[in-house]
């Protein structure tokens, strides 16, 4: 059987910007160990935090929207897999592969639940406990049509495999939980971290383009950091992100020990220079690369039940989960005072990782699932009318669309 995998991106992969990033990486990285030949096709433009693919020998093509080009790219390549980075990108391009490759296993990477996303973002900004109501949205109407359409979808957080499930009550045979893809962190990298004492002042980071991020970053100016510099008026809150704009320069104050530092060449030195890292996230969805990031590199953390969602087991952190503001000032206090607090912390960090987030618990298991599909998949999309029905519209609706468009476009 062919093992070659097209994988559509929205964009570029940028694993030293986006969490997505260093996602997409992991999940390359499974089908390069498995020896499949990889295309990875998109219509953005690279920039200069692009990750080079071909260094992994990964073949690239820049490709276009709404051109019948993709047809003959995609006819020529015959891939028996095509994987798309987000609900976007199958959108804009899964009719065509059911058209010209039909044979073709189709797989969606939701990254998060952007409908999720959304809904917690506008509950949060008109003051609503977020419910079915705010969850039923258009995204989410798109989104999960999209799951229905494709043969499988990689669920990145266990909170949003049983909203799926229970909620809108999707076949757990077209879902497959899989989260961050990590290596063990053993007793040789626990003693290269950097002591409580060598390590100073608060951080956080994150791509600012990314609404969470910034809202986060704002409300840690306003409504927390005054009252943790009040308590510790030497200590400085350091904050790290690509693509800081003059909005988010402006809140720079050195007077008030609030620096935007701005981009992290990086990210592991920055960790590990820092005492404590925050992440006060009031909306938002999937698994939050700074909190992995700070588990991976021994810097305990504060954080909301949403920035910790998906990550808790047997009611560990890395720290401290709180999501009012008083409260999240005091324990980040504790925690950068209190040497056996913040050592606890580390450790529970580390356990996390260690029995949830480790690579080889998952990669074995996700192969064997696409294996089982591919020698089944006759009998598995006949089990999913749903799909082959949103399917049928989308050939017809969306198909013609996409033509009028290039044609308008021509």
């Amino acid at each position: 059987m062919s093992k070659k995998i097209l994988i559509i991106g929205f964009v570029w992969p940028e694993p030293n910007s986006t969490a997505a990033g260093s996602r997409i990486l992991q999940l390359i990285d499974i089908f390069l160990n498995q020896n499949y030949e990889i295309n990875f096709a998109c219509a953005a433009s690279k920039n200069d935090k692009s990750f080079p693919l071909e260094t992994l020998g990964i073949k690239t093509e820049i490709i276009e929207l709404n051109s019948s080009n993709f047809d003959v790219f995609i006819k020529k390549l015959k891939p028996n897999i095509v994987l798309f980075d987000r609900y976007l990108t199958e959108e804009q391009y899964g009719w065509r592969v059911t058209e010209n490759c039909p044979d073709s296993l189709k797989i969606l990477d939701t990254e998060d639940l952007h409908f999720l996303r959304h809904a917690r973002q506008v509950a949060f900004k008109i003051g609503e406990k977020i419910s079915i109501k705010h969850l039923s949205n258009d995204i989410a109407k798109r989104e999960i049509a999209s799951i229905y359409r494709c043969d499988l979808s990689l669920i990145i957080s266990k909170y949003e495999h049983e909203l799926l499930t229970n909620t809108f009550n999707i076949p757990p045979t077209l879902l497959f939980y899989i989260p961050f893809l990590l290596n063990k962190i053993d007793s040789d990298i626990i003693n290269s971290y950097p002591t409580y004492e060598e390590r100073q002042h608060f951080m956080t980071i994150g791509n600012i383009r990314h609404e969470p991020n910034w809202n986060a970053i704002q409300y840690l100016k306003k409504d927390i950091w005054p009252l943790i510099r009040k308590e510790l008026p030497s200590a400085e809150m350091h904050i790290y992100g690509a693509y800081i704009t003059e909005k988010v320069s402006q809140l720079n104050n050195a007077k008030e020990g609030f620096i935007i530092k701005g981009w992290a060449e990086n990210t592991e030195k920055v960790f590990k220079t820092h005492r404590v890292c925050l992440a006060p996230i009031r909306f938002g969805a999937g698994l939050k690369g700074k909190l992995i990031d700070s588990m991976k590199y021994g810097t305990p953390s504060v954080t909301t039940s949403i920035g910790s969602e998906g990550m808790v087991f047997n009611s560990l952190w890395n720290g401290f989960v709180t999501d009012e503001p008083k409260e999240f000032s005091k324990k980040a206090i504790e925690l950068f005072n209190n040497k056996n607090t913040w050592e606890v912390a580390q450790k529970n960090g580390v356990d996390i990782i260690n029995n949830n987030f480790l690579k080889e618990q998952f990669n074995s298991s996700l192969i064997n699932s696409i294996d089982s599909l591919q020698k089944n998949i006759s009998k598995h999309r006949l089990n999913n009318f749903t799909g082959q029905m949103l399917n049928h519209h989308t050939m017809k609706s969306t198909k013609y669309f996409s033509k009028w468009i290039e044609e308008k476009n021509s």
